[in-house]
């Protein structure tokens, strides 16, 4: 888990929900077996991991044009990698699914839900360790790219809930992988990070009531 890239680390906890939770799934999106954050245990936790990348020579929309041409290419593939197991195009289309493969019990499926220019976004299907969505998102600003990776997610079982909340381990694990994938996105887009990376974390604990 040790790495040099500068990290930023802010963590709060909130009292309402609403602020904190995913967008809604678009009307034309199959939510067949789709985890929202209401179908999982524990807190909700809304993340924010954020880079900034100057030099790279490519527009944010082209940026976000070859990582989706293979999500792989920034991923740590050491660590994790993304396996299609829907679709036939090359590219990351609306409704493709992944299986985020990763070491121990920590792979993922799930469903490409949202898709444009300058961003795709993934919800959660049966079977994962979380309940919720994640969004990768390319913009400019100031001269450089701004590339952020938000989240919107709860343990998807009360396991889960014990090792990323209780223990802590998942959501180091998790915090390493994007952190990495950032780093990829960096490398991909022939630039270089610019201020390290910003990790903002928001906690509800109790997003749904007293028995959630």
């Amino acid at each position: 888990m040790w790495r040099t890239t500068v990290m930023h680390r802010r963590e709060t906890v909130d009292t309402v929900a609403t602020d904190h939770l995913p967008p809604p799934h678009p009307h034309d999106v199959d939510d067949t077996e789709l985890q929202g954050p209401e179908d999982g245990v524990g807190p909700l936790f809304h993340r924010r991991y954020c880079t900034h990348i100057r030099r790279s020579g490519l527009s944010a929309a082209e940026l976000m044009s070859r990582l989706k041409a293979d999500l792989n290419r920034a991923a740590p593939t050491k660590f994790a990698r993304f396996q299609r197991v829907l679709g036939e195009d090359e590219r990351l289309r609306l409704g493709d699914e992944y299986v985020v493969r990763m070491p121990g019990p920590w792979d993922g499926p799930v469903r490409v839900i949202a898709d444009d220019d300058l961003s795709f976004r993934l919800a959660t299907l049966s079977g994962h360790l979380e309940a919720g969505q994640i969004e990768f998102r390319a913009r400019t600003s100031d001269g450089a790219i701004t590339f952020e990776i938000e989240s919107w997610a709860r343990s998807g079982d009360r396991l889960c809930n014990l090792l990323y909340h209780r223990l802590r381990m998942a959501k180091e694990v998790q915090l390493h992988m994007w952190t990495s994938f950032l780093e990829g996105v960096a490398t991909l887009s022939g630039g270089r990070m610019s201020g390290g990376v910003t990790i903002e974390t928001h906690r509800v604990e109790q997003p749904f009531g007293a028995h959630a």
